[in-house]
């Protein structure tokens, strides 16, 4: 047993699949996948180590405290400033978790690029969240894909459309044909139900289910 959990193969692995959840976490937008395949990693990962007695309960706790941060950017319409934080949080627990040397950052680097080499593998079958949207332009949105450029959001007050992406509370819905990034008033709202617009707030559009 023990050799199992000092097998620097066996870290790289379960850190590889700790990176990958959470980017396949950020791109679904809180569908789940990535939270139960990174709890499951970091409870091994961490909980080995700490029976052992090579963590603290301080390094957990930052390791904690990374994901409630990406999780809450997820849920709330805010500029990615707590996923930043999150991911670094993150980060310093690992390497702290695994001696905080040189050999810990250089695992750390070969272990991520296996995440990203499984999640472009995979990047193309899974959903888009509107933080992963904020971190990652792919193309210009035109008006030909139906997409708005104009400020002024007033002219969807009272108007219906469909929900395109369920709204956590943030997501996309259509409305006259054009495809807006709205806010829901703070309840759940899943794809395909329709929506009014309540309420317009500066560049947010405030939704309602109907």
């Amino acid at each position: 047993m023990d050799f199992i959990i000092d097998s620097s193969i066996l870290q790289s692995l379960l850190l590889s699949v700790i990176f990958l959840a959470i980017l396949v976490e950020i791109k679904t937008g809180g569908t789940g996948i990535g939270a139960l395949l990174g709890i499951i990693a970091a409870g091994v990962f961490f909980g080995s180590s700490y029976v052992k007695g090579l963590v603290s309960l301080y390094q957990i706790a930052i390791f904690i405290v990374g994901i409630i941060f990406i999780i809450i950017e997820i849920l709330t319409p805010t500029i990615g400033l707590l996923a930043g934080l999150g991911v670094v949080a993150i980060l310093y627990s690992l390497i702290l978790a695994m001696g905080g040397d040189i050999d810990a950052m250089l695992m750390m680097a070969i272990s991520f690029v296996i995440a990203i080499i499984i999640f472009a593998l995979i990047i193309k079958k899974l959903p888009t969240s509107k933080l992963w949207r904020k971190i990652i332009l792919t193309k210009t949105s035109s008006s030909e894909e139906g997409y708005v450029s104009s400020v002024d959001y007033s002219r969807y007050l009272h108007k219906e459309g469909i929900v395109l992406t369920e709204l956590r509370p943030s997501g996309s819905v259509k409305i006259d044909d054009d495809v807006l990034d709205v806010v829901s008033e703070g309840s759940y709202i899943s794809k395909g139900e329709k929506i009014r617009v309540v309420k317009i707030e500066g560049m947010r559009i405030i939704v309602r289910k109907i």
